[in-house]
């Protein structure tokens, strides 16, 4: 990956923690994931940025498509955020995947997929 497309990624992520901080502190913690991916799509868009929700991913074994995920986001069509409304952050995701929890705090978890040479 280039140093270009490294900083734009890092750009993105910045901005969706960003988002999801505003998102966290505005609506506190205790509604469906739902209204965590809405809330957050809109605070995206307003940052500017292009993203999808409910975006198909096909899951892939043994190079079979065997089923398909739904990411929670998909921003600029780079970027996987999967959100979470109650205890637990499992890792899913792209080059790139933010896990957000909204609990009592906003929790964040960055996931690199190996061998990319991001600085976390």
């Amino acid at each position: 990956m280039h140093t270009d497309d490294e900083a734009n990624l890092n750009l993105i992520t910045e901005k969706v923690i960003g988002c999801a901080f505003k998102v966290g502190n505005k609506l506190g913690c205790g509604f469906l994931e739902k209204c965590y991916r809405n809330a957050m799509a809109l605070e995206l868009t307003k940052a500017g940025l292009h993203v999808e929700t409910e975006h198909p991913i096909a899951v892939l074994y043994d190079g079979v498509v065997i089923g398909e995920y739904f990411a929670d986001l998909l921003v600029e069509n780079q970027v996987v955020v999967e959100l979470k409304a109650s205890k637990g952050i499992d890792d899913a995701g792209k080059d790139i995947c933010l896990l957000i929890h909204f609990g009592k705090r906003v929790e964040i978890k960055r996931i690199v997929r190996p061998g990319l040479n991001l600085q976390n």
